[in-house]
């Protein structure tokens, strides 16, 4: 496939070697260093459709090194999808975590020019998106952008690009939102990767979760079949994936793996891996089987919401979404099988960072003189 305005960032590009780049491209939390004093604060927030993030970060040789960070739960989306409208208490939480965002750009001295602040699906979709984008902008001083799904994407796989295995010949990229989940093929080509095609479905874990609420005190057979409406729901909106469908053996034959982006993915990690607290370093580029995010899910539907909320990796605030989450994973490999996943805890605002800093070393044309 030839080389086109929409192909993600970097893409063409042949991968670089795993070894020291790998922590530095994900945005390990490093901030020292004489050469880290020397340069800008460059900062991206992401207003999606359940959370509201913030990563500050110093330019470094093998990508950036992260000063702070700042995540908060917000369903900016919930009853989007009745209304067609953000809800007002939807938007007052939105809008008390994005004070505290821009208290925090403020603190660490990142110049407005390299804040990059992006809103996604909620946004894109909702009547009054464009006004609350102008609240904040008048309230805080933010003034995010809506993004449409081709960049969402894009900036998804240039956040995850050397979490790819350089022996695949293809690679998908799944990135889960509270309202949209963005879904990028590549296939390799020399030395990089190209990309094949995408898709934005309308479906994430906040949608997902409001069509198909969990029942109450039922047996696990109906837990079960519960589940697996919201898998086939998801697996429906798979079927017009806009790729050439050949592209499909190289996934069943051991050919291709998945990168999950997102925090359907993480979620799944941590309890894989069985943590008691959430650790960053053991989930970002974690190799999970198809057999592995499956046992995670059984596990999940077992523990009840009153047990989800207890696992420290999930929490109260989305003991009611992991499993949405888990069911549009189940779906994707339902629909391009692949024995291999890779856990990114990464994705988005990496890709923002990464983009931004790139464009600003990049030497600027001197104007011939006539």
């Amino acid at each position: 496939m030839p080389e086109t305005d929409d192909a993600p960032a970097g893409v063409q590009r042949s991968q670089r070697s795993r070894s020291g780049g790998q922590r530095a491209r994900g945005g390990a939390s490093d901030g020292s260093g004489a050469s880290g004093r020397e340069t800008p604060l460059y900062g991206a927030l992401d207003l999606g459709t359940n959370n509201c993030r913030l990563l500050i970060a110093r330019p470094a040789r093998d990508g950036f090194r992260v000063v702070d960070s700042f995540s908060r739960i917000v369903r900016l989306g919930e009853g989007l999808s009745r209304t067609g409208r953000l809800d007002d208490a939807a938007m007052e939480r939105a809008y008390e975590a994005l004070v505290l965002c821009g208290e925090r750009v403020v603190k660490k001295g990142v110049e407005s020019t390299r804040l990059m602040a992006v809103a996604t699906q909620a946004c894109r979709q909702a009547d009054n998106g464009a006004a609350f984008i102008e609240r904040v902008r008048e309230g805080t001083g933010l003034r995010l952008r809506i993004i449409d799904p081709i960049e969402e994407a894009r900036l998804s796989v240039e956040g995850c690009l050397n979490l790819f295995d350089d022996r695949s010949e293809a690679v998908l990229v799944v990135d889960v939102g509270g309202g949209s989940t963005e879904l990028s093929w590549l296939k390799r080509s020399g030395g990089g990767f190209v990309l094949e095609g995408w898709m934005s479905a309308p479906i994430g874990v906040v949608t997902l979760a409001e069509r198909h609420p969990e029942p109450a005190g039922e047996a696990n057979g109906a837990l079960a079949g519960w589940y697996e409406a919201m898998v086939a729901d998801m697996g429906q909106a798979l079927a017009s994936a806009p790729v050439d469908p050949a592209l499909r053996e190289l996934f069943t034959g051991g050919r291709a793996h998945l990168v999950g982006t997102s925090g359907a993915i993480t979620s799944l990690a941590g309890i894989h891996l069985r943590l008691r607290r959430y650790q960053r370093n053991l989930v970002d580029g974690l190799w999970m089987t198809r057999g592995d995010c499956e046992r995670a899910a059984e596990r999940l539907m077992a523990l009840g919401p009153d047990g989800r909320a207890a696992e420290s990796c999930i929490g109260p605030d989305r003991a009611d979404l992991v499993l949405a989450g888990a069911a549009i994973m189940e779906a994707v490999q339902r629909a391009w099988p692949s024995e291999r996943v890779r856990v990114a805890d990464r994705g988005l605002r990496e890709g923002l960072l990464l983009q931004r800093m790139r464009e600003d070393r990049r030497p600027r044309r001197r104007r011939r003189r006539r």
